[in-house]
Formats: structure tokens, C-alpha cells, sequence
């Protein structure tokens, strides 16, 4: 059956995830941290040989992007787009829980990360609040901007919002959660309040998943600042 030109980037897509091993090493890179090859063979339970053919694939369909450092090279997902596809699919599949952390879902469904932004209850919970507080405006279908309220709460929170809307990405977006099933946060704007969390210590990362943990700081100052009561 032939593929009409117009689908077939996408169905080449497509067939680049669908293959186990190569999904495995995506949503392994979901977390927003780069690895090596190595690390991903492993994750993929694939030989070395066979996950440089796997991430040549991925680099194609521009899925992955690669650094090089010194002897290093340190594969990545390619884009937040790629991130918020990868989180629907999720949503599409009615996962649990990522494979790497299937011993861990009460906590992976409180708080995560999605690529560079927080996501889980808490993530849906921080979208909710700001609504609510009447610091974002609808913009189009799923997209944000601030409304002055907004400005004020977000700068005084330390976001830089000139720098983060001068960033060559969508501002702030509405992206699908797969555990709640509700949406969370992404964008510019997103991601520049979960580098705010982690910076001040409201927020810490597990060292080897995407699960993000609130610190007692950061229950009381999320309280306290934007009247949110994180997940426990």
C-alpha cells in the first residue's frame, strides 16, 4: 500500500519509536538528563553494536540530538516537542508507570519531571493554581500567555520573563499528563519554574529516575507564596 508523501514522515517517525528497544532508550531521556550510549544499552538491554544503530535511527528522524565532549558523546531528546509526544503516547497507552521506575508509581505520580518541565499532581496541581490565580490568558489552542498579574507573581517568584519569552521555543503551552490525565505546565515558562524549584531547594531530583521529591522549604514556601499545597 502506498503512503501518500505527506504521511510518510510521519509514519517514518513513528516506527522509530515503536521499536522496543528504541523506546526504551526515549523514555529513559525523558527525565531531561543526556547519557551515553553505554548507559542506554544498557537501559535497552541491547549489545553496544546495536544501539549505535538504534540511536543513528533516532538521530535521523530528529528524536535525539548528540553532544560531543571530549571522548564523550551525550545523547538527548531532541526538543520538548518530542518530550510532550512522547508523554501522549503515554497517555494514548494508558501507562502506569515508566519502565524504569516500576517499583515506585505513588511517588512518580506525585511529582516528575516531563523533559524540563514538572509534571504529575504536582505539575497539574502549579497549572491549576496559576489559572486560578488569573496569571495566565489563553493565547490559542493550549498556549498561554501572562496576564499582568502574572508578570508581577512570576517575576517576584525570580522568573525572568522577558528572557524566558525571548527564548526560541513556545512560551508556555498546555501539555496532556499521563498519570492525571489533566494537563501541566510546559513551554519556556514551564521550564523556567522547575529550574527555579530546583535551584532554591524546593524540589530535588532522584538521582536515577524522573521523580521529583518537595522538600519541607518547598512545601512552605509554595504554600506561602502561591497558596499550593503540594502532594505528599
Amino acid at each position: 500500500m502506498d503512503v501518500d508523501e505527506s504521511d510518510a514522515p510521519v509514519s517514518s517517525i513513528a516506527a522509530a519509536i515503536g521499536e522496543p528497544a528504541r523506546a526504551r532508550m526515549l523514555y529513559c531521556l525523558l527525565d531531561g538528563r543526556a547519557r551515553t550510549a553505554t548507559e542506554l544499552a544498557v537501559v535497552a538491554d541491547v549489545a553496544p553494536s546495536t544501539t549505535s544503530a538504534h540511536l543513528q535511527r533516532l538521530e535521523k528522524q530528529r528524536l535525539v540530538k548528540v553532544v560531543v565532549q571530549g571522548k564523550h558523546r551525550y545523547y538527548s531528546l531532541e526538543s520538548a516537542d518530542v518530550a510532550a509526544a512522547l508523554e501522549a503516547l503515554s497517555v494514548l497507552a494508558g501507562r502506569s508507570a515508566p519502565a524504569l521506575v516500576p517499583n515506585t508509581p505513588d511517588r512518580l505520580h506525585a511529582a516528575r519531571t516531563c523533559y524540563d518541565h514538572i509534571a504529575g499532581t504536582l505539575g497539574v496541581l502549579l497549572h491549576d493554581r496559576l489559572k486560578e490565580l488569573d496569571w495566565l490568558s489563553t493565547a490559542g489552542d493550549r498556549e498561554y500567555d501572562l496576564t499582568r498579574a502574572g508578570v508581577t507573581g512570576l517575576e517576584a517568584l525570580g522568573v525572568d520573563v522577558d528572557a524566558t519569552r525571548a527564548l526560541r521555543r513556545r512560551f508556555a503551552t498546555a501539555c496532556l499528563d499521563w498519570s492525571e490525565r489533566r494537563y501541566h505546565l510546559a513551554g519556556a515558562l514551564g521550564a523556567a519554574l522547575l529550574a527555579i524549584a530546583l535551584r532554591r531547594k524546593w524540589i530535588v531530583r532522584d538521582l536515577d529516575s524522573r521523580i521529583l521529591t518537595v522538600t519541607p522549604v518547598g512545601r512552605r514556601e509554595l504554600e506561602r507564596r502561591i497558596g499550593l499545597d503540594a502532594p505528599r
